[in-house]
């Protein structure tokens, strides 16, 4: 008997440690999504034609007579976005006022009710159009935790007074989802800015929705049972923390701005559930992400540079946030911002002096011929069969020995080693603990 329940013992001790070495891979629509690096994110509302607006302030809403852009141009907005590097953006179709920027059927608080296009237009029918006029990559947020029209705060919860009931809210939640994911075509992203109200708590049931429209779209603070979910990474300075794990035991929802736990991620996790680093290119009023004519300030070409470096080069996206003024434009300092962020981002990772891909060893020598400057370093790993470097360090041949100039724990898509210049004439990669055999998609060096 002993024998038995030995053997038992023993079986079931390799079946938790196969488990525990089992890989995490992305989908298929991580991997497109972590390929694509840069989004931007839209914010247009009816709190830029009424800046004292508040929207928790139930029953002061703005009438939907106040929004009447008279130049508005989706076309400008992608070609402003595509000059930034961009491969993905996504519109803010209902923000926390409750004002939907397409004729919603949920209820009147939308676009068909303001002048505009004499009530006939559609903003979301128009970005989705321009995306792909332009090769942009299309995604939709829509608040489900915050309506002020609807008297709703967050997590999504209907406030004493409100005019509809939990229940009812929750199927207005569904009608607009519905709508934007039925009649839109196919979506890259779709945003859930505080994430949603669990159904145990009372919210809607979100997940079969997904399934069915929109399977393939990445879900930025969905419900927690949703297929290719990211989170939040803690801020909103386009800044990742480090180590920074696509793998997590986790989603993160939260409200955008209070830290919580987990946010590196674990090389460990159940899931895979990468990071997202949103952040405005304004600063001031509202936090920079609504277009005011005074009391913000634009980031330099060296801070959003910077910011790409701290989000993408730490194994996140970066989704920066782009302000439409009341015209209906993305202002001209702005849309000139963007274009020489965009050219000096081209500038400092495009042009490397060394590279090699697809290097499936724990160790490899990048021979450049002669002694050359080098101050970046620019590698991944093959995510497509998961997180394999737990650590690594990067050496450099001065001075007739190794020394090392780099070293770190996670890589994931893309990690970024900025260095002071150094004079060689080989660099050599070492993982020095992985599960699995690592496989690097690429490996340069650069000089900036």
């Amino acid at each position: 008997m002993r024998k038995y329940i030995l053997m038992i013992n023993l079986f079931l001790l390799g079946f938790l440690c196969d488990a525990q070495q089992k890989e995490v891979v992305p989908s298929p629509a991580h991997v497109a999504w972590a390929e694509a690096e840069i989004g931007v994110i839209f914010h247009f509302d009816v709190v830029n034609y009424v800046p004292d607006y508040k929207w928790q302030q139930w029953g002061s809403h703005p009438p939907a007579s106040i929004f009447n852009p008279s130049k508005l141009d989706t076309d400008q907005w992608i070609r402003t976005a595509k000059a930034a590097g961009a491969k993905y953006a996504v519109l803010v179709a209902k923000h926390c006022s409750g004002f939907s920027l397409w004729p919603t059927k949920a209820h009147d608080y939308n676009i068909s009710k303001s002048p505009w296009k004499d009530g006939k237009g559609d903003i979301v029918k128009d970005f989705i159009k321009s995306c792909e006029k332009y090769g942009v990559k299309p995604g939709i947020y829509a608040s489900a935790s915050a309506n002020g029209y609807l008297h709703v705060n967050n997590p999504g919860k209907v406030q004493p007074g409100g005019p509809l009931t939990q229940q009812q809210y929750n199927e207005v939640v569904k009608t607009q989802l519905s709508e934007l994911w039925s009649n839109y075509g196919k979506l890259f992203e779709i945003w859930f800015d505080g994430g949603v109200l669990p159904i145990k708590d009372g919210g809607p049931d979100i997940a079969p929705l997904l399934k069915k429209l929109q399977a393939d779209a990445v879900v930025f603070q969905g419900p927690s049972d949703a297929k290719n979910l990211i989170r939040w990474i803690g801020n909103e300075e386009g800044r990742a923390p480090y180590p920074n794990w696509s793998r997590s035991e986790f989603t993160t929802s939260a409200t955008g701005t209070i830290v919580i736990d987990g946010l590196n991620g674990d090389p460990n996790g159940v899931i895979w559930c990468p990071g997202e680093a949103d952040f405005p290119m304004r600063t001031g009023w509202q936090g920079g992400w609504f277009w005011k004519e005074t009391g913000q300030k634009l980031l330099s070409v060296d801070q959003l540079v910077d910011a790409y470096y701290t989000s993408v080069g730490r194994n996140s996206n970066m989704l920066l946030g782009i302000v439409v003024d009341t015209s209906g434009l993305v202002p001209t300092e702005d849309v000139d911002r963007l274009a020489e962020f965009g050219k000096a981002l081209t500038k400092a990772i495009s042009h490397p002096i060394a590279s090699v891909k697809n290097k499936a060893e724990k160790e490899f020598t990048l021979d450049l011929k002669t002694s050359q400057d080098i101050n970046q370093i620019i590698f991944g790993e093959m995510i497509q069969k998961g997180e394999r470097i737990r650590k690594y360090k990067i050496t450099a041949w001065l001075d007739g020995r190794w020394i090392e100039i780099a070293s770190g724990e996670s890589v994931g898509h893309k990690r970024i080693h900025k260095l002071k210049t150094i004079k060689t004439t080989k660099i050599r990669f070492s993982v020095t603990e992985s599960v699995g055999t690592p496989i690097i998609s690429s490996f340069s060096v650069f000089k900036i």
